[in-house]
């Protein structure tokens, strides 16, 4: 006998009819999967919103010095910030071609599966969903609990309650993003908006300073620039890993109003909106600093905030760095775990984790599995283990276990994708967690047919 029938929000009816396995009845739900898909729910404020908010975290206030320290002058050090503004506006532009050609989920994913083929494209899932998103989020959430515990007095610095805040923050994160896809939009754009303040702060506090006459420090110029051509190379990386971010709409197209129309003018206006923050708050930090002061400093936002605001107000940096940090999070939470969900869609991954919940309508299980803490701890045993094998004597070799790491995806890749040998042993699982979760397959459902 059929079990009663289950209603989403919008009225949808999803009959669950669980029964006995036989050769002809899969052992999973059978669900109408009409209607069950992750919505659009994101406009092009919201997408901006992603852009800025994942590239923006807390490295621009707290030690954005090394592109200084590497060009050795102050005007070749603003012209790094401007050239990784522009490549990444390239990139940016070149990831919106492909979004619109290319209308799935998951950027790079999809990308290198139509143009190298699913074995590339697992590999770059297995690293991406196994090491790159967690490890991400997990940096992100500790970097928010240093900034909150500095609010607190502690003796000495103890690790527990950091860890602890940082554990709350990724569980209140993965809540957040598996409730509602709105409701993480709202929050990424809530604190976006609050980085973004506390960035106008600096940059309008430096046009006062520079008002005063203090320019210096910019008058210095080319004085000092480096001919080495690899420091110049280290400044330019230092710059683009600061733009680090600006592909992250491309994760969550399927997710975006009119994709042709806002996946392009948001990533432009994204990329645009940060490089002149950028520049402008280094000028701020040069003019209130100075280059001793910059390249001396462990947290520059924060003794900015003490030189022209005063100690007393400063106290709003650290506060608006957690807001920086969170939003960071929640911006690298949102758009990684759509590679997961894509790929458990292209069945190289298992299938339940594409699932999405029939009445939130956002992807639970791939949530879940992306915090899921049983894989850190597998991954330490490993990297126990790398450290005390005999191997180890030759320090170069770490770049070869990273490569053997990427080629280990094709032990499950190999068996379980290509040749298909699991025999439906998951299907108990995937009826559990369907049953559980209340979830349904989410097909990709091109927008023309």
């Amino acid at each position: 006998m059929d079990n009663p029938a289950l209603a989403n929000e919008n009225g949808m009816e999803l009959r669950n009819r669980p029964v006995p396995r036989t050769e002809e009845t899969p052992a999973r739900v059978d669900v109408d999967t009409v209607g069950i898909k992750l919505q659009r729910n994101l406009g092009l404020i919201s997408g901006t919103s992603i852009i800025v908010g994942t590239i923006i975290g807390s490295g621009i206030f707290i030690s954005p010095k090394g592109v200084l320290q590497e060009t050795g002058s102050v005007g070749l050090s603003l012209i790094v910030w401007v050239a990784g503004g522009v490549l990444s506006l390239m990139g940016s532009l070149s990831y919106a071609e492909l979004g619109t050609l290319i209308t799935k989920s998951g950027a790079e994913y999809p990308y290198m599966m139509a143009a190298m083929g699913r074995v590339v494209a697992f590999l770059f899932a297995w690293t991406k969903i196994i090491i790159l998103t967690p490890s991400s989020m997990a940096i992100i959430c500790l970097t928010f609990a240093e900034y909150v515990m500095s609010l607190f007095e502690f003796c000495g610095e103890p690790q527990i309650p950091k860890k602890v805040i940082a554990a709350v923050a990724m569980v209140t994160l993965a809540i957040v993003n598996s409730w509602d896809t709105k409701l993480a939009a709202s929050v990424q754009v809530f604190f976006t908006g609050a980085k973004l303040i506390a960035l106008f702060i600096i940059v309008i506090g430096g046009l006062v300073w520079l008002g005063k006459g203090e320019v210096e420090t910019l008058q210095k110029g080319f004085e000092g620039t480096t001919s080495s051509p690899s420091s110049v190379a280290l400044a330019f990386y230092d710059a683009l890993w600061a733009y680090d971010g600006w592909n992250n709409l491309n994760y969550i197209t399927e997710e975006l109003k009119n994709p042709y129309v806002n996946l392009p003018r948001a990533n432009v206006l994204g990329v645009l909106l940060v490089t002149v923050i950028y520049v402008l708050a280094n000028i701020s930090y040069l003019a209130v600093l100075g280059t001793d002061g910059l390249l001396a400093s462990s947290a520059v936002a924060l003794e900015w905030g003490e030189v022209v605001l005063g100690k007393q107000v400063a106290i709003i940096m650290p506060l608006f760095v957690m807001c920086s940090t969170f939003g960071a999070a929640n911006g690298a939470l949102f758009a990684g775990v759509r590679t997961l969900y894509v790929a458990a869609r292209e069945n190289q991954f298992p299938e339940v984790l594409s699932y999405v919940n029939a009445k939130r309508l956002t992807p639970i299980p791939c949530i879940i599995f992306t915090i899921f803490i049983l894989f850190p701890f597998v991954f330490l045993l490993c990297s126990l283990y790398l450290v005390v094998a005999p191997i180890i004597q030759d320090p170069r070799l770490e770049f070869l276990y990273a490569f053997l790491f990427i080629l280990g995806g094709l032990v499950l890749y190999v068996p379980f994708v290509h040749f298909k040998i699991d025999r439906g042993c998951f299907d108990p699982v995937t009826l559990f967690v369907q049953l559980f979760l209340e979830v349904g397959p989410s097909p990709y459902v091109p927008d023309f047919e």
